[in-house]
């Protein structure tokens, strides 16, 4: 049985450290590096509580980093443009075999990465525009 807990909490570890070292890289590379570092965070401080501290404080910078982008249409449309150009060179870099680094394994991470963009683009349109209806209707019950 301790061989059980002691697996568990490697693979609880590697898979922490691959989010949290994915995230970090994901912060100058295109995707979502904030989110990725807060899951990475969070799968660690389950097994290690002293990294509970940083949790809140990337939790925060995440949400409002989501909110920002899409705090305006201007930012929405620059948005859906980066998610489609990410998948559009994804596609390039899968057919086009003279790229360097060229594949669909590539290819396939980048198309990942618009996808990625898309849906937390979407969950970050929503959460805003139901803070916003909350907070509307906040108002005029006073």
């Amino acid at each position: 049985m301790g061989i059980g807990k002691q697996t568990k909490r490697i693979l609880i570890t590697v898979a922490g450290a691959v989010l949290l070292l994915i995230g970090v890289a994901m912060l100058v590379l295109p995707g979502p590096g904030l989110l990725l570092v807060l899951a990475g965070l969070l799968v660690l401080a389950s097994e290690f509580p002293a990294l509970e501290r940083y949790v809140d404080p990337v939790r925060d910078r995440a949400m409002k980093a989501a909110e920002d982008s899409v705090s305006s249409p201007l930012r929405i449309a620059g948005s859906v443009l980066a998610g489609l150009a990410l998948l559009a060179a994804g596609i390039v870099w899968g057919t086009v075999r003279s790229l360097p680094f060229s594949g669909w394994s590539t290819g396939s991470s980048l198309i990942l990465s618009s996808v990625i963009l898309f849906a937390l683009l979407i969950w970050s349109y929503q959460r805003v525009k139901a803070r916003r209806e909350a907070g509307t209707r906040a108002s005029t019950d006073r």
